[in-house]
């Protein structure tokens, strides 16, 4: 039976859960590491459906700090909607007083019989027929560890070192956790958190950044042993970048489309930051 990639732990309040953070949970470099925002926005998402009982339609995080291992995030569920087939709910993630992110959420099920998608996923070759592609810090132990990508189209890691700007913007990525852990909502949450990536990549600079908020909208959630993860990014303006995420299964099926605003960070500035 598979396991979640991210395990809370419920407390004697139903409204209230709590996640230990550790290394696998971060990204960064060793002594600085701090949790992978797609982490906080997956453990509210986690929690939320627990709490209401009901599947995310959308969620969108706001990242206000930043958490450190070994400390203990907890996640405080606020319903101040639950109507018939939708509730409208918040969690506000801290690290004791200091609140660390702040989710909004609607969550609920509605039978309808209608269904069609427009969307249409890149022809692109299968992930077996892909080159692995490795965060540029390797990151051993840390949450990029945990997730296998493979590179299809646009430049990662260390391609995008002294490289032209991108003519398209576009980083494609064949995306699956490593170990059997289900692929659901929450895991789509870490995989569109994956959006600053290709702002090095339509730079053609080792750059990055720091998400400023995360939004991932639910379409449904289907069999997959692989995402396609088509990153576009829009902008880079004064010190942001814009960029948005589309997800489909390995059949082409969307599962979810996500959009980001980060602070870009050149790696040399970043490594001296934390970021």
């Amino acid at each position: 039976m598979s396991t979640p990639f991210i395990s809370l732990t419920a407390t004697h309040n139903p409204h209230r859960w709590y996640l230990p953070l550790e290394d696998s949970l971060c990204v960064g470099p060793p002594q600085r590491s701090f949790m992978f925002g797609g982490v906080g926005l997956a453990a509210a998402i986690q929690a939320m459906e627990r709490t209401c009982e009901r599947p995310v339609i959308w969620a969108t995080a706001q990242y206000l700090s930043f958490a450190r291992p070994p400390s203990v995030v907890d996640l405080d569920v606020w319903v101040p909607a639950h109507g018939h087939n939708t509730s409208q709910a918040r969690v506000i993630g801290h690290v004791g007083d200091k609140e660390i992110f702040t989710v909004n959420a609607a969550l609920g099920r509605r039978p309808s019989d209608i269904s069609h998608q427009w969307v249409q996923a890149p022809e692109v070759p299968a992930p077996e027929d892909c080159p692995p592609a490795e965060h540029w810090r390797g990151d051993d132990g840390g949450l990029h560890s945990r997730i296998e990508l493979r590179n299809i189209h646009g430049r990662y890691g260390d391609q995008r070192k002294g490289g032209e700007v991108s003519p398209d913007g576009r980083l494609i990525l064949w995306m699956r956790p490593r170990g059997d852990h289900p692929i659901d909502a929450s895991m789509l949450a870490i995989f569109a958190d994956h959006v600053p990536s290709g702002i090095g990549a339509a730079l053609g600079k080792d750059a990055g950044g720091n998400s400023l908020d995360n939004t991932i909208r639910i379409v449904r959630l289907a069999p997959t042993d692989w995402v396609l993860c088509d990153i576009s990014i829009h902008a880079v303006h004064g010190g942001f970048g814009h960029g948005a995420m589309r997800l489909f299964t390995r059949d082409g099926l969307l599962l979810a489309t996500a959009s980001q605003s980060a602070i870009v960070r050149m790696h040399d500035e970043s490594r001296r930051e934390g970021g």
